[in-house]
């Protein structure tokens, strides 16, 4: 057996054991290194450089802080109380609500599971109140829409990305924009059908009257990803700052104006956003060590040469990354593909043309549709334990989203303006 193979061997072994499968890619790093007579301190070498000098990583545990201090306090509660006097009227209105606080969420915390966690929660417990809404129903459109959070800006995945293509944060963020609207536009149209299909009730209109007050109540946290964006793309600050600037301000809005967390509470979310924060730190610390071991196999260069051999277009070859990449999705946690799998299909995607901000973004869509993929979707196994909704009830309601999605990931993958339009007006010019 090659040095290699033992290596993975040793990383798909411990895993299924149980092992994390950060901790399961540097035992195997390190067995392929010996077993190739490489000295085994390569392997810190490659770890501690990758997690020292990567300045944007900073931007991880902060994005994650500030979520975690927005689900704890009353900003999301005012955010859904927004989204309702604006959609809530329409048929299937609290689905419609779920869709858009989704969307101005996913400007603030950049994390799937922080949605469906959080605010996501908080929407099943109201459309099961109502008893129009299945809880399997509540549950899959929540799963859903949380998929949004990490493609619009501010993304935690986009980081990781820029991180292994080099690619630049800030026009990844812009190419986000678009694909995120389309994604909750298809997500809207669905449940609408969904709601007529079933009849779903109308919610109680707001009054006029109350409209002004619910806004200013909810300025504060509409106004977070206002500064973070306009902050990053009028030259002010850098991504990672804006996510030190985006905690600051979740913190002091929650502690200062709205008065709305107890020191218990933020002592739980800083707890909790430490130990996000290490299980993803351990899965880019297990990466950086593979990633060397793939390059000193030149896995990269082989598979380049393989696919050079079929002679594929551009779109040829995009098509059979989504295809790759759903399949995966379905098997494996979206940071481990992102992290291990990606960057072994990027010499290629270069080499083909393909430009790095465009593919930056429809992986990280495929890695999202992932979430909520069986049989591995996280994001169904969160929303059928916080509904209490049978798991099989959940994934049969979730096919119709799904099958949005995917034609919303075909529409950005063959038509690359619909990611670049927007970083091209900011001076992108991939």
């Amino acid at each position: 057996m090659t040095p290699f193979a033992l290596g993975l061997v040793a990383i798909v072994a411990l895993a299924l054991l149980g092992l994390p499968i950060g901790l399961a890619m540097i035992c195997g790093s390190i067995l392929y290194l010996a077993a190739s007579g490489q000295d085994m301190s390569i392997a810190a070498e490659q770890l501690l450089n990758g997690l020292n000098g990567s300045y944007i990583l900073l931007a991880v545990p902060l994005f994650i802080f500030s979520a975690g201090l927005m689900n704890a306090g009353t900003m999301t509660d005012r955010l859904l109380r927004f989204c309702n006097m604006l959609v809530g009227r329409f048929r299937g209105g609290l689905g419609h609500v779920n869709v858009v606080q989704s969307v101005i969420f996913a400007g603030m915390s950049g994390s799937a599971i922080a949605d469906a966690a959080g605010s996501g929660k908080i929407l099943i417990d109201m459309m099961k109140r109502t008893g129009a809404y299945p809880a399997s129903y509540a549950a899959a459109i929540t799963a859903a829409t949380a998929v949004i959070g990490p493609i619009i800006p501010p993304s935690i995945p986009m980081v990781l990305y820029a991180l292994i293509s080099d690619s630049s944060i800030g026009y990844l963020f812009l190419g986000g924009v678009v694909p995120g609207l389309l994604m909750g536009l298809t997500q809207m149209a669905i449940n609408s059908w969904m709601a007529h299909r079933h009849d779903f009730p109308v919610a109680e209109r707001v009054p006029l009257r109350e409209m002004p007050r619910l806004t200013w109540e909810a300025l504060p946290a509409l106004l977070m990803p206002v500064i973070l964006l306009g902050g990053i793309y009028g030259g002010v600050m850098t991504p990672t700052e804006a996510a030190a600037v985006a905690a600051a301000y979740a913190f002091l809005v929650a502690t200062l104006l709205y008065r709305s967390i107890s020191l218990r509470e933020l002592y739980a979310t800083v707890l909790g956003s430490a130990r996000s924060t290490a299980a993803i730190g351990m899965l880019i610390a297990g990466a950086l060590a593979f990633n060397y071991v793939v390059a000193s196999e030149n896995i990269p260069g082989t598979v380049r040469g393989i696919l050079a051999g079929w002679e594929l277009a551009d779109w040829q070859f995009l098509l059979a990354v989504n295809l790759v990449l759903l399949v995966l999705g379905c098997l494996l946690e979206g940071s481990t593909i992102l992290l291990v799998v990606v960057p072994v299909l990027i010499p290629t995607a270069q080499a083909l043309g393909v430009d790095m901000v465009h593919f930056g973004v429809v992986v990280v869509v495929n890695i999202m549709i992932g979430l909520i993929t069986p049989p591995y979707g996280l994001l169904l196994f969160i929303v059928a334990k916080i509904s209490d909704a049978p798991l099989g009830e959940v994934v049969r309601h979730t096919l119709p989203f799904i099958a949005a999605m995917l034609g919303a990931l075909a529409l950005i993958t063959f038509v690359p303006e619909l990611v670049l339009w927007l970083p091209r007006q900011f001076g992108y010019l991939g």
